[in-house]
């Protein structure tokens, strides 16, 4: 999947949000803490690792919007860090379990922000990316979910959210 359009999309809604808030200074650790928040709730979501209870997850587009609000906060960290050049999504196959793919991409976002690096940052790409393809989302899916949902971003800065 092409990058750069979310890369380019992204950097417009960081730019007018530090406008905006008139936030001067690194978001980074916010940044990332944010994105593991996501993470969390995405798996809230999904129901995954819930193995007491029998009711399923969330309905496909709840899961969907949730998955794509990790996105946001992932392009932003690598905008933060000049990482922004990642032409495509770095894929890798990975059969493991969802709830091992989310404590996978938990601990890689860790690693990745205290060594912010490019190798680092692909990796936190192709973890993140095998949860997505574990819950079925095709690439189009994705992109017009992120689409939507900066979209909606700019409507509540707007209106004061």
């Amino acid at each position: 999947m092409q990058l750069q359009k979310l890369f380019t999309m992204q950097k417009s809604l960081d730019s007018y949000i530090q406008k905006e808030k008139n936030i001067s200074h690194d978001m980074f650790f916010e940044k990332g803490l944010a994105l593991l928040v996501e993470l969390a709730e995405l798996a809230n979501e999904t129901r995954c690792f819930k193995f007491w209870s029998t009711k399923g997850p969330s309905d496909k587009e709840t899961i969907l919007e949730e998955y794509v609000d990790s996105i946001h906060f992932l392009l932003s960290l690598g905008i933060e860090k000049e990482l922004d050049d990642l032409e495509n999504w770095p894929v890798e196959d990975r059969e493991e379990s969802l709830t091992h793919l989310f404590l996978h991409t938990h601990s890689s976002i860790q690693h990745f922000l205290e060594e912010p690096s490019k190798p680092l940052y692909e990796e936190v790409w192709k973890w993140y990316g095998a949860i997505g393809t574990s819950l079925g989302f095709t690439h189009q899916q994705i992109v017009q979910a992120y689409i939507d949902k900066n979209e909606k971003n700019y409507e509540r800065q707007r209106s004061g959210y």
